[in-house]
């Protein structure tokens, strides 16, 4: 068994799906969401954009609730996703297109904008139009780089955000009590703003966490952490179940 004892932080149903992974590899869990998913009602703008998808020759879906979303619209709609040109940042989003019969590219190596940009196939879809229109997939804000990246290379990039990541309601001191109750090591957090979530719930806490070590995503997760004060931070390179239980095991844990 391992010696960590992890908190994870990410909306239910994937801390769910979370914690199964670790438990089989031997390492043990606690979950406290600290994002709820909420859809956001589709104005008519947004609505267009779902209705000229064929128009992009890059769709990039960023997070499974996005992919989810996205095809109950479509569905609604009574519109048909086009057949080329699908990319997500990670495999457990491109499953989830995957199951719809679409043709998905995604990195091998690495869940992160980064890696999504050294694609080939995301290079190649883009590379034969004279101003190229990508469409990136998203909940509220996010994804600022890969954007700010594609436009670099000459892309027109719209966004369809269909979702709010709000941080859940919980009574003051929940955050430390859950992890010296159940003597947690370990923090972590799945995105840039769920270590945002992570410090506005900590609060006047944060001091007494931020020495723990905390496993992030992603080297701008990781600067984001630091910037706010934590003191032992672990990149994950990824923020699949694969990703995070390498980076544990590579990891030494805390003396009790």
């Amino acid at each position: 068994m391992s010696p960590w004892r992890l908190l994870l932080t990410r909306p239910e149903e994937e801390c769910q799906a979370l914690a199964q992974s670790l438990v089989q590899v031997g390492i043990a869990s606690s979950s406290l969401p600290l994002m709820a998913i909420a859809p956001v009602v589709l104005e008519t703008a947004q609505a267009l954009v779902l209705a000229q998808l064929q128009a992009y020759q890059a769709i990039i879906v960023v997070s499974k609730p996005a992919a989810r979303l996205l095809l109950e619209h479509l569905a609604k709609a009574g519109l048909q996703p086009p057949g080329r040109g699908w990319f997500t940042v990670g495999a457990a989003t491109a499953e989830v297109l995957k199951g719809h019969g679409l043709h998905v590219s995604f990195p091998a190596q690495g869940d992160d904008s980064e890696a999504l940009l050294a694609l080939p196939q995301l290079r190649e879809a883009i590379a034969d139009v004279a101003r190229p229109r990508v469409l990136i997939v998203r909940g509220v804000g996010g994804r600022e780089l890969l954007a700010g990246r594609l436009g670099e290379q000459g892309a027109s990039v719209d966004y369809l955000e269909l979702y709010r990541r709000n941080l859940p309601e919980y009574p003051a001191g929940t955050l430390l009590r859950r992890v010296e109750t159940e003597r947690l090591n370990g923090l972590v957090v799945s995105s840039g703003q769920g270590l945002e979530h992570l410090v506005q719930l900590a609060g006047a806490d944060w001091p007494r966490l931020a020495p723990l070590p905390l496993f992030v995503p992603s080297p701008r997760v990781a600067e984001q952490a630091r910037a706010a004060g934590a003191q032992q931070i672990v990149d994950c390179r990824g923020a699949s179940a694969t990703a995070l239980i390498a980076a544990v095991q590579r990891s030494a844990a805390p003396a009790d």
